[in-house]
């Protein structure tokens, strides 16, 4: 079956063409592709997109549509690890773009925040580290015990973030596209890159996260490709949900949609080591836990109507690499946003995009640098 967001009706947009060699060939029509090659072409350069699919049909249109604040580790464990100071610029930063996001994405976003529950006592104790890590550094958060009928008594407890959002992924990545070329970007579609030295261009941008591995063999083994699994009930007859949700430490995520069906993503933990992969499919032990959990999450049989599967990039530090690829004076890279990609890979394409105009390196940028892994 195919994703629910690239159901959506595609956005127009102009066709601009570059004759020749371009400033920036950018690999990747997602999210942080697209957001790069605008920033780009604000700031004066040729650009020329590259993807063997069409715009947002890889890991951006098949996400679960959750547009949340910060990285991929726990905040208390990102302060640990790389320090306070760092993590909490990190953390603004994140809401930062995501306010631009709101800005630019009209009716694909909905900011009705997210909740992050706890699944046993054990998670409950680790995200209440987490929450007064929160408030130790001024960050808005709201720590909720009484929960509402349909979590009581199957979670122990969550944070509510007020300024997290749903997104169609699909709808968004498109409408950026759209002010992309209107900006001069040239998008070419359904054009596989298989060697980015074939790309006719000054500098290049290898954008596609979980996607495309190899195309960069110096950083082959620190983007680790991994598949995710979707569903997605046929309609429900009330609301249940009315923002993202996620337990499990993220293994487990849903939302109700719009339109009222229930889309549910995750349980990778069910065969960890098989999901390590670039194969885009759906396999039968993970989607039969995804029925199982949602019927409890409606309290009745699910009808499916959608199923899928695509593919992210996870690093071991949990941090994106973002940057000039060691060694290649002209290659550069974002990727590797370990499931977090709504947000980070937007930024990131911001990011990557002013370092290759040659603005003033920022502290991202240090803590991102490809370098570190090699």
């Amino acid at each position: 079956m195919n994703p629910y967001w690239l159901e959506d009706e595609p956005i127009p947009r102009v066709e601009p063409r570059h004759a020749g060699t371009v400033d920036v060939a950018v690999v990747g029509a997602g999210i942080t592709g697209i957001a790069a090659a605008l920033r780009l072409a604000e700031g004066g350069k040729r650009v020329r997109v590259h993807d063997g699919r069409a715009v947002s049909e890889g890991a951006s249109g098949r996400n679960g549509g959750f547009a949340l604040r910060g990285g991929a580790s726990r905040y208390d464990v990102a302060r640990e690890t790389y320090g306070a100071e760092r993590a909490r610029d990190l953390w603004h930063w994140t809401e930062r773009a995501l306010d631009r996001m709101a800005d630019l994405a009209g009716d694909a976003m909905r900011r009705n925040g997210s909740f992050r529950l706890a699944a046993d006592a054990e998670e409950r104790d680790e995200i209440r580290v987490e929450f007064d890590a929160f408030r130790a550094d001024g960050i808005e958060a709201e720590w909720v015990d009484d929960l509402p009928g349909h979590l009581a008594g199957r979670f122990e407890g969550g944070i509510v973030h007020p300024h997290d959002a749903a997104l169609q992924p699909a709808r968004w990545v498109r409408r950026l596209a759209a002010l992309a070329a209107d900006a001069g970007v040239e998008i070419r579609e359904h054009d596989h890159v298989d060697d980015v030295a074939t790309l006719d261009a000054d500098q290049v941008l290898v954008a596609t996260d979980g996607y495309g591995h190899g195309l960069v063999p110096e950083l082959a083994d620190t983007i680790w490709p991994t598949r995710g699994q979707v569903i997605v009930s046929e309609p429900l007859d009330r609301v249940l949900y009315d923002k993202p949700h996620y337990a499990r430490q993220g293994f487990d995520y849903w939302q109700q949609l719009p339109d009222r069906r229930v889309l549910l993503g995750g349980f990778r933990d069910v065969s960890i080591l098989d999901e390590l992969t670039d194969v885009e499919e759906m396999t039968p032990a993970i989607q039969d836990s995804l029925e199982s959990f949602l019927g409890e999450l409606i309290g009745e049989t699910p009808h499916i109507s959608h199923r899928w599967a695509g593919i992210f990039g996870l690093t071991q530090d949990m941090l994106p690499l973002v940057g000039r690829v060691p060694g290649r004076e002209s290659l550069w890279v974002a990727g590797g946003y370990s499931g977090h990609g709504n947000v980070l890979g937007f930024a990131c394409g911001e990011l990557v995009a002013d370092a290759i105009l040659g603005d003033t390196p920022s502290p991202q940028l240090e803590l991102f640098d490809p370098a570190r892994f090699v």
